[in-house]
């Protein structure tokens, strides 16, 4: 599912105007991100948690050439899933 999508599903649920269900996705999005760039987690009951991470630097290997490279420290989100995503992505 595409940002697109899943703001064209809002408007259709809910009968608003595509435009308004545009900006409301942006919104959420843009405040999830808002939160990790200050290094805040942020919790979705019943979805799960999205929380910021740093990674060290370290050596690696270029597949194509085997020549041992170095990976920069960077940072990133990760995401754990809640109880009732994980019961329901396993009740199939």
């Amino acid at each position: 599912m595409t940002k697109k999508e899943l703001a064209r599903g809002l408007a259709e649920k809910y009968e608003i105007p595509k435009n308004d269900a545009d900006k409301t996705v942006d919104f959420i999005f843009d405040a999830i991100q808002k939160e990790l760039l200050e290094d805040k987690e942020v919790s979705i009951p019943g979805f799960g948690k999205f929380q910021p991470s740093s990674r060290a630097a370290r050596e690696g290997r270029n597949p194509a050439t085997g020549e041992t490279i170095q990976i920069a420290a960077s940072k990133v989100a990760k995401f754990k899933p809640a109880k009732q995503l994980k019961e329901a992505l396993n009740s199939k």
